[in-house]
């Protein structure tokens, strides 16, 4: 089997369907061999985030886009910096700087999709009576400051 099914870690979060399997967050890999399936096809659909249906996808604007990916390929540009300051030897403090320029990069860049994300994403859903969104929005709060 080339990918494992995706299972919902606690369906009391809000029914959210996590991107990876349990064993990923868990900790607990399988036992070689071991393979985990859904019950029936309909909760397989029901838990798994690989099906269409479930997968959420937003709306960009071009605008929106150029900007997220010239922020992108400027960290990119940054990334193949601190590996040639690696190949060349350059003394470590100079790497760490760069690598926190890269941090801050991040950073910036998380901080401006989630200004979107709670503009858009988060307030439309809450517009539409979907409490869910808030316990998203929390998750996805602690997975940042982490």
């Amino acid at each position: 089997m080339d990918e494992w099914p995706c299972f919902t870690r606690d369906a009391g979060a809000a029914g959210r369907v996590d991107k990876y399997p349990m064993w990923v967050y868990d900790g607990v890999a399988p036992k070689e061999g071991e393979i985990f399936m859904a019950a029936d096809e309909e909760k397989k659909k029901q838990s798994c985030s690989c099906s269409f249906e479930i997968h959420k996808t937003k709306h960009r604007t071009p605008e929106e886009v150029r900007k997220l990916s010239n922020r992108l390929s400027r960290i990119e540009g940054q990334i193949r910096g601190i590996r040639s300051m690696v190949e060349k030897n350059a003394y470590c403090p100079e790497i760490l700087v760069q690598c926190s320029a890269v941090t801050a990069a991040m950073n910036a860049f998380n901080r401006e999709l989630l200004a979107s994300h709670i503009r858009t994403c988060v307030a439309e859903g809450i517009r539409e009576g979907k409490d869910d969104v808030i316990d998203e929005l929390v998750f996805t709060l602690q997975k940042l400051m982490k």
